[in-house]
């Protein structure tokens, strides 16, 4: 069955769009996505999936789950960097800084690969719960923190990282559209639900394009960084965290893919939110070290291989 879903998302139209733009970095094509293109693109997935997410909640109400799913993603975007940075310590000699930020990026999540899962999952026809938008973006902050106090820095803007991780696009756009979709009356979605919904698959592939090309200059030009150590934490991260993500999912009573979602976005590592924190927290720490795990093996180790591995199992172990 792992298989099969395995085959099945790498063979959708997103995934091969991504692999283009791989592709075609590699090749040192001119073929581009301009920047206000690609931010425009990034709003409209973070208002599509947060006004989907609205409606969901809308229609189930709000539940003692969806307090326990708020509780297990802020617990476990706070504990995946108290687990990363020994693990960083036992592979790396990195310093104190550079270990606390790629702890605090594979403790934060990407907005990008929760959107793909969310396609996956429209894919293989399997429902979500809408509050997992609501998860996904209070997942954002805890990490930054956890870096932080892992960092033991006295330095740094405290106060303008705080206003950065509140103040944050993609979590306001998220969360915003989350609560449009869920006050607004049917009536009142119908109009743009052709354009917040219907369009998301044409929209997410574009956007992954413009990513595919992202990645593949990273992997072209930031090949320095990817030594052995950082490799084997790059993709053991994403398996110990949809580990423990599948077993908050089975606790707090998740559907299968409630699960699956849960498992990506503790598997995913930030390359927004965080990057753009501890830039101004954390001023010591070489960024370009976890933008480029992330990027580069991360982010297309979930998208081709993790998404529907945690598709497969979560459906596996909870039905």
């Amino acid at each position: 069955m792992i298989l099969d879903l395995a085959v099945q998302n790498l063979l959708s139209p997103a995934v091969l769009f991504f692999v283009i733009g791989v592709g075609a970095a590699l090749a040192r094509s001119d073929l581009a996505v301009p920047e206000p293109v690609a931010r425009l693109l990034s709003l409209y997935l973070m208002m599509s999936i947060g006004f989907r997410g609205g409606l969901e909640i809308a229609h189930h109400g709000i539940t003692w789950q969806l307090a326990a799913a708020l509780a297990a993603g802020g617990a476990l975007s706070f504990l995946m960097p108290m687990l990363a940075f020994p693990a960083l310590a036992a592979l790396t000699r990195l310093p104190r800084a550079d270990r606390a930020a790629i702890a605090g990026h594979y403790g934060s999540i990407s907005a990008v690969t929760f959107a793909a899962a969310t396609g996956a999952l429209v894919q293989v026809g399997m429902s979500v719960e809408g509050f997992m938008v609501a998860v996904a973006a209070a997942m954002e902050t805890p990490a930054i923190l956890a870096a932080l106090l892992l960092a033991g820095t006295g330095g740094g803007d405290r106060r303008g990282t705080l206003r950065e991780v509140l103040l944050n696009g993609s979590v306001l756009t998220l969360l915003g559209a989350l609560v449009i979709g869920a006050v607004a009356s049917a009536k009142g979605a119908a109009p743009v639900k052709p354009f917040l919904v219907e369009l998301f698959p044409g929209f997410l592939c574009l956007f992954l394009l413009e990513m595919g090309l992202v990645a593949g200059r990273g992997l072209r030009d930031g090949r320095g960084y990817l030594r052995g150590g950082l490799v084997v934490f790059a993709l053991g991260s994403p398996v110990m965290g949809a580990s423990l993500a599948l077993g908050l999912a089975w606790l707090v009573g998740l559907s299968a893919g409630g699960a699956a979602i849960l498992m990506t976005l503790a598997a995913s590592a930030s390359y927004i939110a965080v990057p753009a924190a501890l830039r101004l927290a954390l001023p010591e720490a070489r960024l370009a070290i976890p933008l480029t795990m992330s990027l580069v093996i991360t982010f297309p180790f979930n998208l081709l291989v993790g998404i529907p591995v945690y598709i497969g199992v979560a459906r596996a172990v909870l039905g």
